[in-house]
């Protein structure tokens, strides 16, 4: 048995590799600090904005810390810590999980709704501004057909 890693034996990356990576890095770092700074502007950062839209979205507007954590690929307690500020901030509450007795549940309130309600349009206007507005149609479904092969489980 090989005591080496697999990413001592890893090739190089070729010169067109490491053009797309690094450009890659980029478009992701450009569009992510824009979308960022327009929801601060709202008072809300990305993972605010991504509890809150999830559960928005949710019955009941509901969803189970683990299940959120695992949508954020997030650990547990690191969704924990972030959710008992967004609950200071009266964004949500937490409800003892019937189906874990570890766990809890993560409820959106009509406050924490009415301030992604007052973030949306904005948030969708930055979307549009730092990302699909400088797409055409079929950038973007070689985007998504790229970001689909990207996301799955390594293979």
């Amino acid at each position: 048995m090989s005591t080496k890693s697999s990413d001592e034996t890893a090739p190089w990356l070729t010169a067109d590799e490491e053009r797309a990576w690094r450009a890659f890095r980029r478009m992701v770092a450009a569009v992510q600090a824009g979308t960022v700074r327009d929801l601060g502007a709202a008072g809300l950062s990305e993972p605010d904005y991504e509890v809150l839209s999830t559960l928005s979205e949710r019955p009941g507007r509901t969803s189970s810390l683990h299940e959120q954590a695992a949508k954020m690929d997030w650990s547990r307690s690191r969704l924990s810590r972030h959710a008992t500020r967004m609950e200071e901030r009266g964004l949500l509450r937490r409800e003892p999980d019937p189906t874990d007795g570890r766990g809890c549940l993560l409820v959106l309130t009509e406050h924490g709704f009415d301030t992604l309600a007052a973030a949306a349009p904005a948030h969708v206007a930055s979307v549009r501004r730092h990302f699909v507005d400088r797409l055409t149609p079929e950038d973007l479904a070689a985007l998504e057909a790229i970001a689909r092969k990207v996301e799955g489980p390594e293979g």
